[in-house]
């Protein structure tokens, strides 16, 4: 399907869904898993995919950068 933001993913004949991203595989989901995540990528797929592979930002890694603990 689309990779416009580096996500995409793979429907097979088995029921099995491939998540990749930037062309490697990020994921992979098989029965009730894979059922739940095609139930729920109609909203946002590029956020939904970085949910699912664990693969997204949390907003605070230039503050943890700049923490005294971080500065080595």
């Amino acid at each position: 399907m689309g990779t416009a933001q580096g996500f995409g993913y793979v429907r097979r004949a088995d029921g099995t869904v491939v998540i990749t991203h930037h062309g490697r595989v990020a994921g992979t989901l098989r029965g009730g898993r894979a059922a739940e995540f095609l139930a729920e990528i109609e909203d946002d797929p590029q956020l939904v995919m970085a949910r699912w592979t664990g693969n997204y930002r949390r907003g605070n890694e230039r503050t943890a950068s700049q923490h005294p603990r971080n500065r080595g």
